[in-house]
Formats: structure tokens, C-alpha cells, sequence
């Protein structure tokens, strides 16, 4: 008899022991009889002792655990995503490589009540009538749900974990995402207030990178941080405020979204204004923001390029105001001072490999200057171009 089979005939004589158990019984109480079952079960008489911990474990969550067999990864701190495509396909990101586990679920069924379990449990619902589900977990993770009445092939779940230790700028220099020269050059940029945005693919490190420097933010300074999702981790600031986007309600009510949380910062006397990321029409806020004085504001985007970055910059802006592009380009090189763009080398780490000056316009098109540029077989260096704005630095005694 093949172990999925087993586990299902297991899990089904379970569910209905537990349920007779007083009070359903504590989590101690359904192992110990989950373990005594299958020590005792004929079909598994002769499976090694590590097989029959394994069946233990997968009874064990598929009853107990809001996540059922993705329980493990979960736990497992080297596990930085979980991606589930169908009931027949798991797939986890560990280390920094995607990998397919081989885990099935037993039915579609499965799959669909632990979607809703966790939709539950932050308040919200998940239905063919509402198909998709955006949300935060109480530690921090992302999760994202589309139901099957949408996605071809079953139900879909994406979680993306919350790191449980901030990463530090020393353990970018250890995961050699940045060199020393680089990382001390963007200390004394945020320190003397450039505007900085961060761009990059998805999953390259940038809500990471845009944590990481927040920390060089002056401690004395009322920092508002305003996001899709919260998931910045910001310790060192104790003058802050923290905005977070709300979906509206069943009823197409309540919703708050990233333009009128903006917009409320700018009320709120915000030395620096930090937006998670940007995705659509509140850049054009965002770049009043930085446009109206509120320097060494950050913020992230999605970018192949930091001048594929400059280019979705411009698409979003046109989404929101219909003003002529130059107007649009002039805006942008007076509010980002700094582009610095994320992605994945061919090993699966998460490198810097550009920070550029924007410099202002020229010839109609926005100028930028590379000071630091990632060459395969050298790592990052810098170009030997120097910083052509150093106003603020000299203003406020930063040395590059």
C-alpha cells in the first residue's frame, strides 16, 4: 500500500478519534495517539522507523495545524517561501533555490480549507465570489490565495515568510549582496537625506535592502512609514508612524490605499516619508512627497533596470495625471537622487548590481550617472564616476 494511501486512511480514522477525545484533547494528547495508530497500523508494519515519523508528523498537521502538510516549512527558518500550485504541486524557496518537494495534497478540498483557514484567521474571506486573497500574517508573512473558480490548475497559495532576525547591513556583507565600499557610501547618503529608490525583480531583495538602510535614518527625526503590506522592521527610529493599506470589505467598503495614506502623511510632520513600494498611481504622490521637503524619503518599485525603473516610473505617473511626459521626467529627476537596483545572480543570491546618480535631464530624457556596477567574474565596484549633487552632503558634513 503506498504511504499516501495510508495517510489518508490514518487521517481519516484520526479526525474521528480526536473528535471523540473531551474538549477535542491538547496537541500532546492527539501526537500520542496519532503515534500509538501507526505503530500499531498492520499497513505500516513494515516501513522504517524514519517513514513512520514522517506519517506521524503528516497525520499530525493535517489535523492539528491551520497549515496541514506545509506545517514544516513553515517551521524551517532556511525556508524563505512556500509556493503550492495546484494540490498536486509544492513547491518551497530554501537557501535561495526554488525547489518542488514532491507533497501532495489529498484533494482539492485540502488545499481549499486551509486557504480559508488562514483567511479566517486575519478577518477575511475567500470565496468564488471573492476569488482572491491579499494578506499579512500575524508574524509578518505574506500571503497570497486565488481560489479555483480563477486559477486553471486548483487553487494557488503563495506565503512568503517574515524574516525572524533583521538582517543587518554586516549580513549583506557576509551574503556578499553589497561590498564594504558600497555599503559605507549609502550609509552617508541616507545620513545626509538623498532621496533613495530601490528597484528590482520580484523576490530580489528590496522591502530587505530598503530595512536595512532605514537604520542608518538619525534617530532624532519623525520618520512616517506607509505600506501595502507591513513588513518593514524599523527599531532605531522612536518618532514614527507606521500606515498600512486596508482592502475594502465584503461589501466594497472601508478600503484605504497607498494615495490617501500619502497624502494623510504629508499632515503629519514627517521628516522622512518611507513607501514601501510603489505599484501604481500613488507614485505620483510619493514623488510630491519627496518633491515638497521631505528629503532622504525611500521608497521600492519593480524594475528590470534602474532605467527600466525610470520608464515604469514615468507609465505609472501617466496612470495617475495626464501631463506631458517631460513634465512627468522633470518631476522624477528632481525628486529621486539615488537609483539603486536589486537582482538575483546566477547562483540564486540577491546582489547589488547598480547604484546610479540621477543627475537631471538632458536632451528630453533623464540623466543618470553610475557609480557602482556589479561585472560577473569582479563583483561590484564603483566606476570611478564621482557624485555630481553633493549639496546635501556638504550641508550636513557627510564624507565620501
Amino acid at each position: 500500500m503506498e504511504n499516501t494511501v495510508i495517510v489518508k486512511k490514518l487521517t481519516n480514522t484520526m479526525r474521528e478519534r480526536v473528535s471523540a477525545m473531551p474538549g477535542d484533547g491538547s496537541d500532546e494528547a492527539v501526537f500520542a495517539a496519532i503515534e500509538d495508530c501507526v505503530l500499531r497500523c498492520d499497513e505500516t508494519a513494515l516501513l522504517p522507523a524514519r517513514e513512520k515519523a514522517d506519517l506521524i508528523d503528516i497525520v499530525f498537521y493535517r489535523i492539528r495545524k491551520d497549515l496541514g502538510i506545509l506545517q514544516p516549512f513553515a517551521e524551517d527558518r532556511a525556508v524563505s517561501e512556500i509556493m503550492v500550485n495546484g494540490k498536486d504541486r509544492v513547491f518551497i524557496e530554501k537557501n535561495g533555490r526554488v525547489l518542488e518537494t514532491g507533497l501532495r495534497f489529498e484533494n482539492t478540498e485540502e488545499l481549499e480549507e486551509i486557504i480559508r483557514r488562514i483567511a479566517a484567521g486575519v478577518h477575511r474571506e475567500i470565496n468564488e465570489m471573492n476569488p482572491i486573497l491579499d494578506a499579512r500574517l500575524g508574524d509578518g508573512s505574506r500571503v497570497n490565495a486565488v481560489y479555483k473558480n480563477v486559477a486553471l490548475n486548483g487553487p494557488i497559495l503563495t506565503i512568503r515568510k517574515f524574516p525572524e532576525n533583521r538582517i543587518t547591513m554586516d549580513d549583506l556583507l557576509s551574503f556578499k549582496t553589497i561590498t564594504a565600499e558600497a555599503a559605507e557610501f549609502l550609509r552617508t547618503l541616507v545620513e545626509c537625506a538623498y532621496n533613495i529608490f530601490i528597484s528590482g525583480g520580484t523576490s530580489s531583495g528590496k522591502t530587505t535592502f530598503l530595512n536595512v538602510l532605514s537604520n542608518y535614518i538619525p534617530a532624532d527625526e519623525r520618520i512616517i512609514v506607509i505600506e501595502d503590506s507591513a513588513e518593514l522592521q524599523i527599531a532605531a527610529i522612536h518618532n514614527i508612524v507606521r500606515l498600512e493599506c486596508r482592502n475594502a470589505n465584503v461589501q466594497g467598503k472601508g478600503e484605504v490605499n497607498m494615495r490617501q495614506l500619502i497624502k494623510s502623511s504629508l499632515r503629519m510632520r514627517p521628516n522622512r516619508i518611507i513607501v514601501g513600494e510603489v505599484r501604481g498611481e500613488e507614485v505620483l504622490d510619493m514623488i510630491q512627497a519627496m518633491n515638497t521637503g521631505h528629503d532622504g524619503s525611500l521608497s521600492t518599485g519593480h524594475g528590470n533596470s534602474t532605467r527600466g525603473m525610470i520608464c515604469r516610473l514615468e507609465a505609472m505617473y501617466l496612470q495617475a495625471a495626464d501631463f506631458p511626459v517631460e513634465a512627468i521626467r522633470r518631476q522624477i529627476s528632481e525628486a529621486i537622487e539615488i537609483l539603486i537596483h536589486l537582482g538575483k545572480s546566477a547562483d540564486g543570491r540577491r546582489r547589488v548590481l547598480e547604484i546610479c546618480e540621477v543627475t537631471g535631464m538632458a536632451g528630453g530624457e533623464i540623466e543618470l550617472n553610475p557609480l557602482f556596477r556589479y561585472e560577473a567574474g569582479q563583483g561590484l565596484r564603483a566606476t570611478g564616476a564621482a557624485l555630481r549633487n553633493d549639496t546635501k552632503r556638504k550641508l550636513r558634513g557627510g564624507a565620501l
